[in-house]
């Protein structure tokens, strides 16, 4: 960072030293193509890796797994709470001894009304009707109980795959199977579709530069070619000592045909 740093300021009191007047309309200035983001990928947990599944140099998706921890207890975890919650047999006893209860009720009603059986009788009936309903309502809270915990290990286990958070190359591949995961990174990934090219320019230019306009940028050989990249950022802030602040572009490069680190010219164009 700090010798990218370095450069980019170089190349701009270069410029300034030779061209301090210069209009943005007609200037061209040095920059350098980065990735859009770089992403260290590490583990959600700790563990044990059972498989990386990426080298160095592999194009991945997001989403795309890249490594996988050994997850044999996690997932015997996972079955057994998929089983609980896909059991019915407790909810349809517990139905079953509702209906008895209810057509229990039914049939001593019509006696109790007719004055057949005492009070005492018909009290026991709809204090079972009562039971049963509380049982039901009981086994209908464990049923929703049990499908929470299944979705927690089924999480837990989701948690020992890991996958890239974007579309991008595999820079460096840092652990192997094996080994344990902590907090330290597995494989880190630059995304560089788009790329961002990253300018330093003089104070002078501070007024002339807006986000949202267009440039040319000219990539140095081997690579060479010309390309349309917009304004992003514009620093707010311009550095007192170097007198100067910083630009990035936005540069679309859908087939990942362009690679990152290399330096460019930019070209203002006249508006």
């Amino acid at each position: 960072m700090a010798s990218r740093l370095f450069l980019l300021m170089a190349c701009a009191s270069i410029f300034g030293a030779r061209n301090p007047g210069i209009s943005a309309q007609t200037a061209e200035f040095t920059g350098l193509i980065e990735p859009y983001r770089v992403v260290k990928v590490g583990s959600p947990q700790i563990g044990v890796l059972a498989t990386v599944d990426v080298e160095r140099g592999d194009f991945v998706k997001a989403g795309q797994v890249v490594a996988t921890l050994q997850s044999e207890v996690e997932k015997a975890a996972m079955e057994v709470a998929r089983y609980r919650y896909e059991m019915e047999s407790e909810i349809k006893a517990r139905e079953a001894n509702k209906d008895l209860a209810e057509r229990k009720k039914t049939r001593l009603g019509q006696l109790y009304g007719d004055k057949l059986i005492p009070f005492s009788e018909m009290d026991e009936v709809q204090t079972a009707l009562r039971l049963a309903e509380q049982q039901m309502l009981e086994a209908q809270e464990n049923k929703k109980l049990a499908g929470l915990d299944y979705k927690r290990t089924e999480e837990v286990f989701e948690r020992t795959t890991i996958r890239s958070p974007v579309d991008g190359i595999v820079m460096e591949r840092f652990l192997h199977p094996g080994e344990h995961v902590e907090s330290e990174p597995i494989v880190k990934i630059a995304q560089i579709n788009p790329l961002n090219v990253e300018l330093i320019l003089p104070k002078t230019q501070y007024l002339s530069i807006k986000a949202g306009m267009r440039a040319r940028v000219i990539l140095e050989p081997p690579i060479g070619g010309q390309y349309s990249a917009l304004v992003k950022i514009v620093d707010r802030v311009i550095d007192g000592a170097s007198g100067t602040f910083g630009v990035r572009l936005e540069l679309p490069n859908p087939e990942n045909r362009l690679p990152a680190g290399i330096k460019c010219k930019v070209v203002f164009p006249g508006r």
